[in-house]
């Protein structure tokens, strides 16, 4: 997969996730690591870079957070992210669907529904 194809879906999958509530970067690839995606297998650095990318184009917003024994970088999305993911909702589920159709052998239909 291109690049470009893979950092938009990184990209989708960190928003989606962050639309349930804010996370630190770990928390996020744990939760990442849960589908069964060839993406979800990025290490820290790719992870952090798309983070730091999100947030550059206002998307999320990371606020450091104090915790026991370390303070880690907290992630949430803005009203501009969240607006991304309600007024380009085809974008997402065009992304799912062109994933589907990697993941899925041909004409064989996720269980999950993509729209």
């Amino acid at each position: 997969m291109p690049d470009d194809a893979r950092a938009r879906e990184l990209e989708a999958l960190l928003l989606t996730a962050l639309a349930a509530g804010p996370a630190h970067g770990y928390a996020l690839m744990v939760a990442l690591r849960r589908h069964d995606i060839s993406v979800t297998r990025v290490d820290g650095g790719t992870l952090y870079r798309a983070l730091r990318g999100l947030e550059d184009d206002g998307l999320i917003a990371g606020t450091w957070i104090e915790g026991p024994g370390r303070r880690r970088r907290e992630y949430q999305l803005t009203r501009r992210g969240r607006r991304c993911l309600v007024d380009h909702p085809g974008r997402w589920r065009t992304l799912v669907a062109d994933l589907s159709g990697v993941v899925a052998p041909a004409g064989v239909r996720p269980s999950w529904n993509p729209s």
